[in-house]
């Protein structure tokens, strides 16, 4: 156990310095020089210089990714171009904002999806099977900005029952803060739930047919005591893996519902930097967006060994 652990951890660290380089090399790579941008055309060639030896462009490639990665182990990220603060604060407050919208679309995905999902392996092939599974690839088949406008349109602008936009701040309350998330946190569950509601399925599925399902069903067990005490826990694994990758796709996927319902979240700042050639802001936003889904990996993995016994029983 200790050993697969010690394995998982180095192979955490490699994989995390290698996507440091990478996303280095390409943000740096890209054309157009910051400095330039910042000061216009009109420039004159020394205060340009002056800036770009104030922003270390001066120095060579190499040396400005050892001096950005001591940086960020150190928890500097430097300072942004355009807003002239330290790059840390801008994630941070803005993490405020996404992290609760990505967990209230887990939430929502996962308490409609694995319900529906079970119901729907429960009753495979008949009428229940069918309207969930077009309820499954409507919600995929619908972009989250879409159903975003359409929520706006309905709740916001003909019921008048929620914002239309922006974020009032968790200073202003919880409820509040919550409320001003709902249909954002809707519009990217929709189509998280169709997935999941089909892993779900085909999970259960399978594990139905499994020979200790149907031995307890030999033994007098109950179809809804079959399903729920054998069937569905030894089904998660998959939906597991499946939640995570729909939490890192969540935090950094939402650039578009961000943008739509006006929220000022780390998809919002990402776009902002992009659109500015914030390079710094960039590049820190992509390495945060890339690590988490790496460690989120890495923490599935660990899942696996809690959920199932046999790779406990394996890693021992």
């Amino acid at each position: 156990m200790i050993t697969i652990l010690t394995r998982r951890i180095l192979s955490l660290i490699i994989t995390l310095l290698a996507v440091s380089l990478l996303v280095f090399s390409v943000m740096n790579l890209l054309p157009g020089d910051p400095a330039s941008i910042m000061l216009g055309t009109s420039a004159s060639p020394d205060t340009l210089a002056a800036l770009q030896k104030q922003m270390g462009l001066d120095q060579p490639l190499p040396l400005r990714y050892l001096a950005w990665l001591a940086g960020v182990l150190q928890g500097d990220l430097g300072n942004s171009y355009t807003y002239s603060v330290p790059v840390a604060g801008l994630i941070a407050e803005r993490l405020a904002v996404t992290l609760p919208l990505a967990l209230m679309a887990v939430v929502l995905s996962v308490a409609i999806a694995v319900p529906l999902g079970v119901t729907a392996a429960r009753y495979r092939n008949g009428p229940v099977d069918f309207f969930v599974g077009l309820f499954s690839y409507a919600g995929i088949a619908m972009p989250g900005f879409w159903v975003g406008l359409l929520l706006i349109l309905l709740f916001s602008s003909s019921l008048g029952w929620m914002p239309a936009g922006g974020f009032p701040g968790w200073d202003a309350g919880l409820g509040v803060g919550l409320k001003a998330l709902l249909l954002p946190a809707v519009s990217l569950a929709l189509a998280q739930a169709g997935v999941l509601t089909r892993v779900a399925r085909t999970s259960v599925i399978e594990v139905m047919n499994e020979d200790f399902v149907r031995t307890a069903r030999a033994k007098g067990l109950g179809e809804s005591a079959a399903l729920w005490r054998h069937a569905v826990p030894n089904a998660l694994i998959p939906v597991v893996t499946m939640l995570g990758l729909q939490f890192t796709f969540l935090v950094a996927g939402a650039v578009l519902v961000e943008n739509v319902f006006n929220l000022p979240g780390l998809g919002r700042l990402a776009y902002q930097a992009l659109s500015q050639r914030d390079i710094i802001v960039m590049q820190n936003v992509v390495l945060f967006f890339a690590a988490l889904v790496i460690i989120m990996n890495f923490l599935v993995d660990l899942a696996y060994l809690v959920i199932d016994p046999r790779l406990r029983a394996k890693a021992q």
